[in-house]
């Protein structure tokens, strides 16, 4: 039996907080999109790996689960960090592996609070 949305969500947070690529990576479709609202949506696990690869590089992100809601293969993660960011995850979860993710949050926040150059972010 595949995992629930549930368990692969909470796989993924415990993953994500751990800053690790390999068990992140494995959690996804193999032609899985990840659209982070703030950027272009990518395809594929391959290019959704690399996001993380370059965001753990060059900033210390976790995620603390405020609210997680689950209905059928959909699973809502409201999330914050300790640098008080704030924003919604949402997954769709088949067979066990996240197809689509969408995530919303507010990227001039996000760099501020890392202490990332804004001109940077005005760029991406």
């Amino acid at each position: 039996m595949s995992a629930s949305p549930e368990q692969v969500v909470r796989a993924w947070v415990d993953a994500f907080n751990a800053g690790n690529v390999d068990a992140l990576e494995q959690l996804y479709a193999e032609d899985a999109v990840n659209h982070q609202v703030a950027y272009d949506p990518l395809h594929g696990r391959s290019a959704i790996r690399a996001l993380f690869e370059r965001e753990f590089a060059r900033a210390r992100m976790v995620c603390v689960i405020e609210n997680l809601f689950v209905d059928g293969d959909r699973a809502i993660l409201e999330w914050s960090d300790p640098l008080g960011l704030r924003g919604c995850g949402i997954f769709h979860v088949a067979d066990g592996r996240i197809v689509h993710q969408r995530g919303y949050f507010d990227k001039l926040s996000f760099y501020r609070a890392q202490g990332l150059p804004l001109e940077k972010a005005l760029e991406e």
